[in-house]
């Protein structure tokens, strides 16, 4: 099969300008110059053209202009409460195919108090919460002591600090206050877990009952044989342990600034040493909290063990880094021996697949109210998306 026309969508930290009272972690999540280069050198060497382009406001002109058969992003989106779906909303009005969740699910999976609210809907453990908008909203009764809090609206461990537990009032309304007008934001407070940490990559797309993947006309590097009934491949569990390095306890933006194994990271433990049973529970829970939010082709899930033992499900990351030597995702799939370029080629073409069976299903369903009528006069479907599907044909 031929390669595709990639355009590989990021913000770069050097190019992102923040405000005179912006946090100290506020470019924590946006990407270096070494991790856009490893993707787009992974691409070249599945046989794909690539198209770097910065996520910037030239975007909707550039990304037309570059015409690609689809987008590879990354981009983290440069303002607001859901900035991670700037790009995706762009491409879904331009009608472009891109990697990764729609515009719903990241910002859900940006909100941690939505995302907390549809998995707690769903039967699924999470630890007990309130968000606090102004900062004097009287505590639920609910919640006991030691709370954790943290910004709602961000990642990458941003705004947690040694303050972020909480043991009595006092701290816990200077810790909101804190958050609150340091990041400009809601401040999440939860019930604190005092277990291990550890955290599940994924990656597939949901299949419908009955449905199997076929090796035929599947342009994947690794087979379909690595995924499960479901759809999904699930990477072995990593722990992270911060009782070590800058985070002192706490895997947060500090820590993780450092590669895995330099003096001031936590430890790094995948597979994790854990019983089966549990190794099974956080892959389950990590399946079902991504389908719970609508993710789409890759994500990762954060777990913390509660006083009794369980897994709780922390947050989800819909936008996971892809650095090949520091990212959680890309040290599990190197862990379980998948190169890193099979890694990133894997992730392109399940969002390939999934357009490519968008466009079957619509011309199903064109044939079946109209004929056989052309299903691009009928449905508008975009070019771009019929170039997808005649590929996997």
């Amino acid at each position: 099969m031929n390669g595709y026309r990639v355009a590989l969508l990021y913000n770069l930290k050097y190019n992102v300008s923040v405000g005179p009272d912006a946090p100290p972690d506020a470019l924590a999540e946006y990407d270096s110059t070494e991790t856009v280069q490893a993707l787009e050198d992974a691409l070249v060497a599945g046989g794909h053209q690539v198209i770097p382009l910065e996520a910037d406001e030239t975007l909707p002109h550039t990304v037309r202009q570059a015409a690609p058969d689809i987008c590879f992003n990354i981009a983290e989106g440069l303002r607001g409460d859901a900035r991670e779906s700037q790009v995706p909303a762009l491409l879904e009005m331009l009608g472009i195919p891109y990697t990764g969740s729609k515009v719903l699910a990241h910002a859900l999976s940006l909100d941690k108090a939505a995302a907390k609210r549809i998995w707690r809907d769903a039967g699924l453990p999470t630890a007990s919460f309130q968000l606090f908008c102004r900062g004097d909203e009287p505590l639920d009764g609910q919640l006991a002591f030691p709370l954790f809090v943290k910004p709602v609206h961000e990642g990458t461990g941003m705004g947690i600090n040694g303050h972020s537990v909480v043991y009595d009032e006092d701290a816990l309304r200077r810790q909101v206050y804190w958050v609150i007008k340091t990041y400009h934001q809601p401040a999440l407070v939860e019930s604190y877990l005092p277990g291990r940490e550890f955290t599940v990559g994924l990656i597939g797309n949901s299949l419908a009952p009955g449905e199997e993947r076929s090796e035929d006309g599947r342009p994947t590097v690794l087979g379909s044989s690595l995924y499960d009934e479901q759809g999904f491949h699930l990477f072995p569990a990593l722990e992270i342990d911060a009782s070590v390095g800058a985070g002192q306890g706490l895997y947060n933006a500090a820590s993780k600034s450092y590669d895995p194994g330099a003096d001031g990271a936590p430890l790094y433990l995948c597979p994790a040493d854990i019983p089966e049973a549990l190794e099974t529970e956080m892959r389950r829970l990590a399946w079902l909290a991504f389908e719970a939010i609508g993710a789409l082709d890759l994500g990762r899930v954060d777990f913390r063990l509660g006083t009794d033992g369980s897994p709780y499900l922390l947050e989800i990351n819909t936008l996971p880094g892809l650095n090949p030597t520091v990212s959680d995702i890309c040290i599990m799939a190197k862990a379980e021996g998948m190169r890193y370029t099979d890694l990133i080629n894997e992730i392109l073409y399940l969002a390939v697949e999934r357009y490519a069976r968008e466009h079957r299903a619509a011309e199903v369903q064109a044939d079946e109210g109209n004929g056989r009528k052309r299903v691009s006069q009928d449905l508008a479907l975009p070019t771009w998306t019929m170039v997808l599907a005649e590929g996997m044909r």
